[in-house]
């Protein structure tokens, strides 16, 4: 078995400023890996790519450190059950796992979904997020955006989100709303404005407490139902965000990967959990994988790709918030 890993940093310039409630970004930079095989049919290669995050400890360095580490094992050979006990959930796994789970399907000539015993992918819908801004201006962004069927608003917990979400539903009455506190909102503020968000239509509300200090939440009345996100990484934090939480987000950042993430959807289903699939801001080639995950999900968020300037090529194709399935010329 000859294999070969390539690891690289790609940055993606974004359409404008993306604000949420830690910061502000103009570039996405994440890292992408190839393992090419040597096979009787000449050369396969498979394709990763996953975003360092900054609020779970990772950087560039330290994620492109992580994959190094597994240098020698991939290229003699590890495959992805294996490669599970070797790394943490997170980026640097995610990159991997994902290469290998599209590396396994060009050598075999069956797709990816095939191979996780899933029926074949169909076109979904994603939200399109709004980063966080004046009041005024989100409700611009939103009135540009009008047309796509459902928004995700990122908030702050500034005493503003109440007008921000006000002005979006006024340029966007149709549209169906989630809102995105990114951990910027206490227990009492999610009591204060639930009702009120709940009649400007919105439906969901994304971690609005810290991880790690949500206890607030537990036995909480949520007239709008609560999603954890940055407090679900892996299928071992459920038992965690029971009583707390009414649907959980899964990235494949987060998870490690699409082996993770199919048996954290299966388990938190089986909990009764209600699912959405998100991504970081990357490319299409970071939120193919995902399309599988979010196949008959609630919730939708790959949207990363409509807030990048440039996208790789060969990309998923987008119509207006609709994306059609990956081609296997951009992975699996």
């Amino acid at each position: 078995m000859a294999r070969s890993l390539t690891v690289r940093r790609e940055e993606y310039p974004l359409q404008g400023v993306f604000r949420i409630s830690r910061g502000a970004r103009t570039i996405s930079e994440v890292i992408s890996v190839e393992i090419e095989e040597a096979g009787a049919d000449g050369r396969a290669r498979g394709r990763g790519e996953c975003f360092p995050y900054s609020r779970y400890g990772e950087t560039l360095d330290s994620v492109e450190a992580q994959i190094e580490t597994l240098r020698g094992p991939i290229e003699l050979g590890l495959d992805r059950n294996d490669l599970q006990g070797q790394l943490p959930s997170g980026a640097a796994r995610n990159a991997l796992d994902c290469a290998l789970w599209d590396l396994e399907a060009k050598e075999s000539g069956h797709p990816a979904w095939s191979l996780a015993g899933l029926p074949a992918p169909e076109p979904i819908t994603t939200v399109y997020t709004l980063g966080v801004d004046d009041p005024e201006v989100m409700g611009s962004k939103a009135a540009e955006n009008s047309g796509r069927p459902m928004l995700k608003l990122k908030m702050t917990g500034d005493g503003l989100d109440l007008e921000r979400v006000s002005a979006i539903h006024a340029r966007a009455p149709s549209a169906r709303l989630v809102v995105d506190a990114n951990e910027g909102w206490t227990a009492e503020e999610y009591t204060r404005l639930a009702p009120k968000l709940g009649a400007l239509g919105v439906e969901m509300i994304e971690q609005p407490l810290p991880a790690g200090d949500d206890e607030g939440l537990r036995g909480l009345e949520r007239p709008i139902p609560v999603c954890a996100d940055e407090a679900c990484h892996d299928s071992a934090t459920l038992d965690s965000l029971l009583g707390k939480y009414d649907v959980v987000n899964i990235k494949l950042d987060k998870t490690g990967g699409l082996t993770e993430a199919l048996k954290l959807r299966a388990a938190a289903e089986a909990m009764g959990f209600r699912i959405m699939v998100g991504c970081m801001v990357g490319s299409s080639l970071a939120m193919a994988p995902g399309m599988l995950v979010a196949q008959g999900t609630w919730i939708v968020d790959l949207d990363g790709p409509l807030l990048l300037a440039r996208d790789c090529i060969p990309g998923l194709v987008y119509t207006g918030s609709i994306i059609q399935p990956a081609q296997p010329a951009l992975w699996g």
